[in-house]
């Protein structure tokens, strides 16, 4: 299963979208990791190299390469407007 790719999402306390797409993967035991921007100021820098913005969400999806470094294979900012794009990535 090392293909498997790895769910980084960046997001805010005080953003709804943030929220409502953290019960969405937790509701349906999809494994992620939760980077609150709020609480750590590199976070802030790393969205901002990720996607050019500081808009949450942030879905980053890596994936393992070779001798264990990280790809970043996609993401997409926003929840509800990339929700079919998240679960098809989340398929594979």
């Amino acid at each position: 299963m090392e293909d498997k790719l790895e769910l980084e999402l960046y997001t805010r306390p005080t953003c709804s979208d943030c929220q409502d797409a953290k019960k969405y993967l937790t509701g349906n035991n999809i494994h992620y990791m939760d980077k609150d921007v709020s609480k750590n100021l590199s976070l802030e820098e790393d969205l901002k190299k990720i996607s050019g913005s500081r808009i949450v969400p942030l879905f980053a999806f890596y994936k393992k390469g070779l001798f264990g470094k990280r790809k970043l294979v996609n993401h997409f900012v926003g929840f509800e407007n990339n929700k079919d794009e998240i679960l098809s990535m989340l398929r594979k």
